[in-house]
């Protein structure tokens, strides 16, 4: 057994070591990462970066990453690295997002461009292969955009995926496939999955409703039909509304004052609403009519949609209302395993220790609260002793119950 398990191990590494890394990136070495990424100058006003682990994490140096450090601002940057084609081959696309600030509105995807972008002059407008992340604004966008470049048009998926909107770090994993499928995971866990295809509008339909073909003029698609045999009672047809039986003119009505005096109206019981036949089968139903479909003469099948040929920068391109989130752990490459395991390695080592951080600074604060809260109650309580007023003991039960609704 302990020999299987020796060669299964060595088996694992080869394949890993096999694997194409054509990114990584960690910020394990301080403010090197200045001299690998390039901040736009597009924009004179761009928000800034800034190293960051933020204020908890599950380790001090290996969860610092790209931290936005200004409220609403636009903020851009990007790395180059030697370019690729991912033809015959997977793509995967890993990062991590930390939206510590309680984000309200903002973008937390990555961008993965031609190897020809300017990196100086990167912006909203650049022309991108792929888009891949999280975008939070409000409560009604809450999702994992799923873009990608075709002929020169960007394509959404047209499924919606959620995304993680709490406050702690989050893996996001795109594969793309040669064999034209995709799958999206969080945290290591796959989300959602299909073909470029079926999920996108790359191609027009492969089929199409006949343009010559028309509904028969004597096709009857009523299921029911009025009964021809069912006609209105005699007595059916009463007032909606009468006059009120049971009133009486007053007794100070002047009629030359105030005109000739009428009961008011009230609902009639005996009103039966509108008549209506009764519903039977038609016996000239046909169904529903089918319009006929016939192979789309426009669509051409493509059996590289997946295919990018010159793949060569990774970039942040986003907006952000609250400043505050951290990205890490960009990984590019083309083996779905070794995605798997670095992710694991990486936020699956530090998630839980994160946790504990967040949840121990949670705890100290709220006890400082309830210190704070029993201060001021005791400040109060001493001052009005002294003061020795009538209405002391009202008040101070006023603000404490006051103080103690306070969060």
């Amino acid at each position: 057994m302990k020999v299987a398990g020796i060669l299964f191990a060595v088996l694992l590494a080869g394949f890993t070591v096999d694997a194409a890394i054509y990114f990584k990136e960690q910020f394990l070495d301080g403010d090197a990462w200045k001299s690998r990424w390039v901040e736009s100058k597009h924009k004179s006003d761009y928000g800034q970066w800034k190293l960051s682990a933020g204020k908890f994490y599950g380790d001090a140096e290996k969860d610092k990453g790209l931290q936005t450090s200004q409220d609403a601002r636009f903020y851009a940057v990007s790395s180059r690295f030697e370019p690729f084609s991912n033809e015959g081959k997977p793509l995967v696309i890993q990062f991590t997002v930390k939206h510590e600030q309680k984000i309200d509105c903002g973008g937390g995807y990555v961008k993965v461009f031609p190897a020809d972008l300017d990196q100086a002059d990167m912006h909203g407008d650049s022309q991108y292969y792929i888009m891949f992340g999280p975008d939070i604004c409000g409560y009604s966008t809450k999702k994992v955009h799923v873009i990608f470049n075709y002929k020169g048009k960007n394509h959404l998926i047209k499924k919606e995926i959620k995304c993680k909107d709490d406050e702690m770090t989050h893996l996001y994993t795109l594969i793309l496939r040669p064999d034209q499928t995709y799958e999206v995971k969080i945290n290591n866990e796959k989300v959602e999955s299909g073909t470029l295809e079926e999920d996108w509008d790359f191609l027009p339909p492969k089929r199409i409703k006949d343009p010559e073909a028309k509904k028969p003029e004597d096709w009857d698609d009523r299921a029911k039909i009025d009964d021809p045999e069912d006609t209105k009672p005699e007595d059916w047809d009463k007032p909606e509304n009468i006059p009120d039986p049971d009133a009486k003119k007053p007794d100070d009505w002047d009629e030359e004052m105030d005109g000739e005096w009428e009961p008011p109206m009230i609902p009639n019981p005996e009103y039966k609403g509108e008549w209506k036949p009764k519903q039977i089968d038609n016996p000239s139903y046909k169904g529903a009519w089918v319009h006929p479909e016939i192979d789309n003469p426009e669509y051409t099948a493509d059996d590289s949609i997946y295919k990018f040929d010159n793949i060569g920068v990774i970039g942040l391109d986003l907006w952000q209302v609250k400043s505050g989130t951290i990205f890490d752990n960009f990984l590019i490459t083309d083996d779905e395993k070794a995605a798997e395991e670095i992710g694991a390695e990486t936020w699956g080592a530090t998630k839980e220790p994160e946790k504990k951080m967040k949840e121990k600074q949670e705890e100290e604060e709220r006890k400082q609260r309830e210190e704070e809260k029993k201060a001021m109650c005791r400040d109060l309580s001493y001052s009005l002793k002294r003061q020795r007023c009538c209405f002391c003991l009202p008040l101070l039960l006023l603000t404490i119950a006051i103080v103690n609704k306070l969060p």
